[in-house]
């Protein structure tokens, strides 16, 4: 994973050990086997810049809603679980509806730090299957809207598309990359953790630390497809920072200098009303407590 970041620090630095997405050092150019994915074709539908991310202590992080949130419901900011302030999260731990008054810097278009936002609990976290922390803020969309005028990202709510033209958006490092999606991962291992369906990039995206937490924002259509989490520095088998591909047959492959990120669309399917969290919900696959 990469690892998370101190805020005082202007270089990657390693703070314990390293999941997906908590700004792991860049990893290294070297090819993999795999055939690319057919790259997307056609110019990109929207201009993707800094509005609606945030930076956190350590970590990238996106103002986000769902497509059933409205202006007065508490707007949630999306991060990765490895970021959450209290450390790495264990393999089958979830957190649902813990109180956190985490602050978070809200960011323009041009990657200006505008404004402050604040939680009030952790709605969601998990390492388990995915790597996400949501966070619910003191704030509606309707109020971050007229003091910044910056809106929310939306997270898709279909499953993205092989060959996808994507930028991954760090709000830590004020930095773009810009790169496709070369796959689908049925299983990705790291040390005791395992994320399922992740989407791998094409070697252009040389994520580091601090980028962990960042929305991966498919090009044709704005909407936040992915998390991004980590990526494979040293060439080794399944360790930390070192994840590794693993099939439907249970054979493994690594993929030295090529970067993850987590899907997002589920998400969608566990919030209901008042973008209240509701694992309950039909469809809805997030692990529970």
């Amino acid at each position: 994973m990469f690892r998370p970041l101190k805020a005082a620090l202007t270089t990657v630095v390693v703070v314990g050990a390293a999941v997906a997405g908590i700004g792991a050092a860049p990893a290294s150019a070297t090819s993999h086997s795999a055939v690319s994915a057919p790259q997307a074709k056609a110019p990109a539908a929207v201009t993707v810049d800094f509005a609606g991310t945030v930076s956190l202590s350590n970590c990238s992080g996106s103002l986000i809603k769902l497509p059933t949130s409205v202006s007065t419901d508490p707007a949630l900011v999306m991060t990765n679980g490895h970021c959450i302030s209290t450390g790495f999260l264990n393999p089958g731990q979830v957190l649902v509806n813990s109180s956190s008054s985490r602050t978070f810097g809200l960011l323009n278009s041009s990657g200006t730090r505008i404004g402050t936002l604040q939680a009030t609990k952790v709605a969601y976290a998990t390492m388990t299957d995915t790597d996400v922390t949501l966070y619910q803020l003191s704030s509606t969309y309707a109020a971050i809207q007229s003091a910044y005028g910056i809106s929310p990202l939306e997270l898709s709510a279909t499953h993205p598309t092989q060959g996808a033209a994507i930028k991954v958006v760090s709000g830590y490092w004020k930095t773009i990359y810009t790169c496709n999606i070369d796959a689908f991962v049925y299983r990705l291992e790291e040390s005791s953790w395992t994320w399922k369906d992740s989407v791998r990039y094409t070697s252009a995206c040389q994520t580091i630390g601090g980028t962990s937490g960042s929305p991966v924002i498919d090009t044709a259509t704005g909407k936040v497809i992915a998390i991004n989490n980590t990526g494979n520095e040293d060439g080794e088998t399944c360790t930390l920072n070192n994840p590794c591909e693993v099939d439907e047959y249970g054979t493994v492959t690594v993929h030295q200098g090529i970067n993850y990120a987590e899907e997002t669309y589920g998400i969608t399917s566990c919030f209901g009303t008042g973008n209240k969290l509701d694992l309950t919900l039909t469809g809805c696959a997030l692990p529970k407590p």
